[in-house]
């Protein structure tokens, strides 16, 4: 996005910390974590990084799933591993790419289960931006990843962040549908403890899993789950123009 506020603004002395920004109502919800030392080691090294090379998503986009998704409007919540790692290609939302560049494998496998589970109609990009602002919180677990290195900053800390946010959608009252695809995410269920909310777990759409993937539905279960609840469905169908 670019009218959101900077991350965070340089500290006033060297052995200060930063002042962070989180957006869309989170600032409150996580000040707890993000005041804590292991956030601003973990933003030191995120610095660092981008010092030797470059470090993916941008860094006014590495927040864009708590941007685009304000806390009391999370409804689902799709968690991710961490960024794709090619240039252009991650701008801050679990699965989604930016205008312009061909949806990778794994979108393009979810797109296959949309079209056989709610009758989608395929676009030719795979910026999910319209889901994000439905209340889809599409969050990855690392939120940012040395270029042509995946998993490289995985260990650093953003776990601990992230389970900070799964924690605090947990704690909400309404339903939230959380969608865990792989063994990955699926060991993030433990976090959800909610009785209201609802879990859909099932192999990940990857193409090394994707048979198992395919036919699990979980795009009509999210619908009916939020129906269910009094919640309104999630309009999945994408526009067939991309834009920001």
């Amino acid at each position: 996005m670019t009218d959101q506020p900077s991350l965070f603004d340089p500290p006033p002395q060297p052995d200060a910390a930063p002042t962070i920004y989180l957006p869309g109502g989170w600032d409150e919800v996580l000040a707890g974590e993000t005041a804590k030392p292991f956030f601003r080691d973990l933003l030191a090294f995120v610095a660092r990084e981008r010092e030797a090379g470059p470090v993916y998503p941008a860094e006014g986009d590495v927040f864009n799933a708590l941007a685009y998704t304000p806390y009391d409007g999370v409804k689902v919540l799709i968690l991710g591993q961490d960024p794709y790692h090619g240039a252009g290609q991650a701008h801050g939302l679990s699965f989604s790419v930016r205008p312009g560049v061909r949806p990778p494998p794994s979108l393009q496998n979810i797109y296959k289960e949309l079209r056989d589970d709610v009758g989608f109609k395929p676009p030719k990009h795979g910026y999910l931006v319209p889901w994000a602002r439905q209340g889809v919180l599409l969050l990855n677990a690392v939120l940012t990843v040395r270029q042509a290195e995946p998993n490289s900053h995985a260990g650093k800390g953003w776990e601990s962040f992230t389970d900070a946010v799964i924690r605090a959608v947990n704690a909400k009252p309404q339903r939230v549908v959380f969608v865990l695809w792989g063994a990955y995410a699926r060991k993030k269920a433990k976090l959800i403890t909610g009785k209201q909310h609802v879990i859909i777990e099932s192999a990940h759409p990857s193409p090394l899993s994707v048979a198992k993937f395919l036919g699990t539905k979980p795009f009509s279960k999210v619908n009916a789950a939020l129906e269910e609840a009094g919640e309104t469905p999630i309009d999945w169908q994408l526009p067939e123009k991309a834009e920001e």
